[in-house]
């Protein structure tokens, strides 16, 4: 970050202070945002500014009295920060249904990053130019998934792949970077990419290397496999050449708290001798994914239904219920089947917002970790299920944050407002940072807090003039109160929109006007480094 902290504020207003006069007044612009608390997205300390935006850049930052513009925004009281920039999200899910994407708008986020887990849209350049087509209010950038790839080239299957496949997959990730990819993505926690071998990510690691772009890595494994997944993704990025970034870092299960005292001082040697590896995280104490999570890999080997059948074998299904109940005891579970909550069940709605605890009391069946994981067998049979899982400790998220590698990143997905029970990171993962983190608890500075949204995920993620408050720089804007901005959103009440953002400008048109979406839909895709033009 040292080459962000290069802007130096006191020599930008003292050059503004030196113009005559007669040039600063006769400025005009589209857009003046006036007499508010600059957090410039370097982390250094804020200053007193006004800023005016002319098209969709940043065009002037200084003393603007006596300027005129279209629209003013007297930000007096109020911080204002670059927009929020989300590096993990899948917000695919709904981005078509609700282009104007409420729910990041209302969090103060300006562009949303898809692709990750391994699971991307695919072929990249037909996505990218959808939605393009679709006008939608953030920025939008993919990664191309490692799973999505593996499947087009082997399918589900639990093997290596030979090296003729290797080749193919090469080609599809080399296909994938020229068409604007940010980066290789993986889930290695997940179908086909828990089937892969170290190597084979090598293999395609380094062909993202070659076009200057990341990797992108939620691990392997998250609980008691922990640090051997860390020193996995660091090996990656030594071997391939390239930069890592661990996505959603967390210590998982009651067994595992604290452990990210270790997983940390790993990351802390792998950078000192070289390595560049980052984190992000969102600030709970909580994950959300398929209930087919709770299930092991090898029965998931050739698709749902070799999964079914695999239920239907008597030794096989015993095999399986034993490994769900010890997923349940000993990890993602969180050591009790009330720690598992349906939060989206499409073949049953009112099964939404109930543990597989509340389930199974509705049954009159006692809960215990054998009946809970014949309930997830169940589900999956039925039709499956997304599910939250209470498995995390306030201390590990709290120490994990505090590190200067880590990001924020919701890996949330677009909201249909009121639909389902989602996680509230949906709705409230970057407020949820400024009002319980820095205001309330004081984890972090406010400017730290804006770094880790904004100037440091831009750099990460090579996204070139955004990210910062600087002249020039693309005009991506968040204006809230310090006092005021939090999250709403609750486990038992998700679709409540965050509080305390008065004002969005996304490439310089107001996109969130005190507090109130305006329509406005001027999101563009923003390309990876080896895109071919």
């Amino acid at each position: 970050m040292t080459g962000m902290k290069s802007v130096c504020w006191s020599v930008v207003l003292t050059c503004v202070a030196a113009l005559p006069a007669e040039a600063q007044t006769r400025e005009s612009f589209d857009l003046i945002i006036q007499g508010g608390r600059i957090v410039d997205g370097t982390g250094n300390p804020w200053v007193m500014a006004d800023i005016g935006v002319r098209g969709d850049r940043i065009a002037w930052i200084g003393d603007l009295t006596d300027a005129t513009a279209r629209r003013v925004i007297e930000a007096s009281g109020l911080v204002v920060s670059p927009g929020f920039i989300d590096p993990h999200t899948h917000a695919v899910r709904g981005i078509f249904d609700v282009p104007t994407a409420d729910n990041y708008l209302h969090q103060g986020v300006t562009t949303i990053t898809e692709g990750n887990d391994g699971s991307s849209p695919f072929p990249v350049g037909a996505h990218l130019s959808a939605i393009a087509n679709a006008a939608i209010s953030t920025n939008w950038a993919v990664f191309v998934g490692q799973g999505t790839v593996r499947r087009e080239v082997i399918g589900v299957d639990d093997r290596e792949a030979t090296p003729v496949e290797i080749e193919q997959m090469k080609v599809l990730v080399a296909r994938a970077m020229t068409e604007g990819a940010l980066g290789l993505s993986t889930g290695l926690f997940y179908v086909p990419g828990s089937f892969t071998p170290t190597e084979e990510i090598i293999e395609l690691a380094s062909v993202v290397s070659e076009s200057g772009g990341l990797y992108i890595s939620h691990m392997r494994d998250e609980a008691q496999r922990l640090l051997d997944s860390v020193r996995e993704t660091i090996r990656i990025g030594e071997e391939a050449g390239l930069p890592v970034q661990m996505t959603h870092h967390k210590a998982i299960s009651r067994d595992m708290w604290g452990q990210s005292r270790e997983s940390l001082a790993l990351v802390d040697r792998a950078r000192a001798r070289g390595v560049d590896i980052t984190m992000d995280q969102y600030p709970y104490t909580a994950s959300q994914t398929t209930i087919a999570a709770l299930v092991p890999q090898w029965a998931q080997a050739g698709g749902l239904d070799e999964l079914l059948a695999r239920f239907d074998d008597p030794e096989t299904r015993r095999r399986i219920r034993g490994e769900i109940a010890d997923r349940i005891e000993h990890d993602r579970g969180g050591g009790d089947p009330d720690n598992v909550v349906i939060s989206l069940c499409e073949w049953d709605r009112t099964l939404e917002g109930k543990s597989l605890a509340d389930i199974l009391a509705g049954r009159d069946v006692a809960s215990d970790f054998v009946t809970a994981a014949d309930l997830v067998m169940e589900l999956i049979q039925r039709g499956g299920a997304r599910a939250i899982y209470h498995a995390m400790d306030e201390s590990d998220v709290e120490r994990i944050m505090q590190h200067p590698s880590t990001m924020i990143g919701s890996d949330g997905g677009v909201s249909v407002f009121g639909a389902g029970v989602p996680h509230p990171r949906e709705y409230g993962t970057f407020p949820r940072v400024l009002g319980r983190y820095v205001r309330e608890r004081g984890v972090l500075t406010l400017e730290e807090a804006v770094r880790k949204m904004s100037g440091a995920t831009a750099q990460r993620l090579g996204l070139q003039q955004r990210g910062l408050l600087q002249e020039e720089f693309y005009a991506d804007i968040t204006v809230f109160d310090p006092d005021q901005v939090g999250d709403r959103a609750t486990f038992e009440s998700p679709h409540q929109y965050a509080v305390g953002v008065e004002y969005v400008i996304v490439n310089g048109q107001l996109v969130i006007d005190r507090g109130e979406h305006t329509g406005a839909r001027p999101g563009r895709v923003l390309y990876g480094p080896g895109r071919e033009h």
